[in-house]
């Protein structure tokens, strides 16, 4: 593969290390969420309407160029650990990589925080189980953007510590559900606390032959997109438009998702 095809690895490889001090075994059915305040999370209507996806840069996010979403509904917060607990819990599924290790705050004493450690296999099975998906990167984009036109972040061109949980001297992993100020569409945390995964395949050169309505993504590639920033990535790297990808079967401390899914009668 060139270096052309290659996506841009942003993420700290740290997670290839701490794979192997994984205690997955721990059985989903011994974990107890009775005794936590567990957040629900909500589907919210995203508006139909046209964006500019993308950004005239350098870096794989480029050309800036017109996008048509329809109508559809995406969840207000990232899928949490009390979530996702359950859903090991009702189907068998094996608990997140990470899971038991209060480092990450994956762990059922952290209910309201957003997974981590799971693939975007996991993601697409959770989002299955729920009667959901996961959003398209179009979808993602647009919603993140929150209405707002021609910014870096969902409330503007700034990113401070008081608007969104992303790597600085201190951070200390997720940050609960919630903990920041929705954006214009009221979605929480579409920059920092946790990258998110997305249905589409990376393609570095999609956004200059993609459809102008409801793009789906190539049909080809190796690698899944991740979209929005987490507590483990810089600035830039949060920005609405920032592209990246991963393997479909890798996990990282970093990484997590939400759901979607159509709009009633669409």
């Amino acid at each position: 593969m060139s270096k052309k095809e290659q996506p841009i690895f942003i993420l700290l490889l740290l997670s290839v290390a701490v794979v192997f001090l994984s205690v997955t075994n721990i059985t989903a059915q011994k974990q107890d969420l009775k005794k936590f305040d567990v957040v629900k999370n909500e589907s919210v209507l995203i508006p139909a309407g046209e964006f500019l996806m993308g950004s005239d840069n350098l870096k794989g996010d480029n050309p800036a160029h017109k996008v048509y979403i329809k109508s559809f509904c995406m969840d207000k917060y990232e899928v949490t650990n009390a979530q996702y607990l359950m859903f090991c819990q009702k189907t068998g599924r094996s608990l997140p990589e990470f899971w038991g290790q209060d480092l990450y705050h994956c762990s059922e004493k952290f209910p309201n925080h957003p997974v981590v450690g799971v693939s975007w296999e996991d993601a697409v099975a959770y989002a299955k189980w729920e009667g959901k998906r996961l959003p398209t990167e179009a979808e993602w984009e647009y919603a993140a953007r929150g209405g707002l036109k021609k910014l870096d972040y969902p409330w503007g061109n700034s990113l401070t510590p008081s608007h969104a949980n992303y790597y600085r001297p201190g951070t200390e992993g997720t940050r609960p559900v919630g903990s920041y100020s929705q954006n214009g569409y009221g979605l929480h945390d579409m920059a920092g606390n946790v990258v998110e995964w997305v249905r589409d395949i990376y393609d570095q050169d999609y956004y200059r032959k993609s459809p102008y309505k409801n793009p789906q993504g190539p049909k080809k590639g190796r690698f899944r997109v991740i979209r929005g920033g987490g507590w483990h990535s810089g600035p830039s790297c949060n920005k609405v438009f920032y592209r990246n990808a991963l393997p479909a079967n890798w996990v990282d401390i970093n990484v997590g998702f939400r759901c979607a899914k159509d709009a009633r009668g669409k």
